[in-house]
């Protein structure tokens, strides 16, 4: 059975002590996750570690950093490497998230040398990609998101594809006062999965997960997570709740 996974992205959110008291919360409510159904909190550098040190006796809870850099080692300030994160036990790492690409100036070309960094650590890409309200709107969009697939995923051969997780976002109906239903979301995982096929075959296709990251919350969860091609969800501001993450994680199918 294909991965379920629940993703919290806290993105710049949080002290260290409501940061902890928010996994501890999570962690003692009663999930009973079976074994293809996997938690994952992608929470700030800072607490990487002490995330870490908590769910790593938890059975299907991981942590993921948010970011990380092009290279494994060397003079580049500020930045955080596969090899330092695969050091501290992280197991999955978000790349490619529309705020990366957009206030950061990420590029098609430069995730596909992030993608390969963090393969070769041994950390498992959640690799972010979606449309923005004028792409959508131009009825460009399964065009729009199978050129970020292919520019920087399909240098990697079939067994390093099965390796990632793929989220799309559909920015056009984040924080716009649109909203994606459930019947978009699958059009759009069913486009991504037929992608992903027609590269490396169905057997490929239908082993990695795609999750989905539109403004999931625990009222929505259900439904989302009940379309065939949709295989959990990269939560925002929802995650920062933890009766609103517990019920999206409750959810998973």
């Amino acid at each position: 059975m294909r991965q379920q996974i629940a993703a919290a992205n806290w993105k710049m959110n949080l002290t260290l002590d409501q940061a902890e008291r928010l996994i501890d919360e999570i962690l003692k409510a009663p999930h009973h996750l079976q074994a293809h159904q996997k938690v994952v909190f992608a929470v700030p550098f800072p607490y990487l570690l002490p995330a870490q040190q908590k769910v790593s006796e938890k059975l299907n809870f991981f942590t993921a950093a948010q970011n990380c850099y092009t290279q494994s080692r060397g003079a580049y300030t500020g930045e955080t490497s596969a090899e330092m994160l695969q050091s501290i036990g992280v197991e999955y790492v978000v790349l490619g998230h529309s705020e990366r690409r957009e206030y950061f100036g990420e590029s098609n070309a430069m995730l596909e040398e992030k993608v390969g960094m963090a393969l070769t650590y041994g950390l498992t890409p959640i690799f972010c990609c979606g449309e923005a309200l004028q792409v959508r709107e131009s009825g460009t969009q399964n065009d729009y998101v199978e050129k970020q697939l292919k520019e920087s995923l399909f240098n990697l051969h079939e067994e390093q594809m099965q390796k990632l997780v793929i989220a799309y976002e559909p920015i056009w109906a984040i924080g716009t006062g649109k909203t994606a239903t459930a019947a978009q979301a699958q059009e759009m995982h069913a486009h991504l999965r037929n992608v992903l096929a027609r590269q490396y075959g169905d057997i490929v296709a239908g082993a990695v997960p795609i999750l989905y990251g539109g403004s999931v919350k625990g009222s929505n969860a259900k439904e989302l997570f009940a379309q065939p091609d949709v295989d959990g969800g990269l939560v925002g501001g929802a995650s920062l709740v933890a009766a609103d993450f517990a019920q999206i994680i409750d959810a998973l199918k």
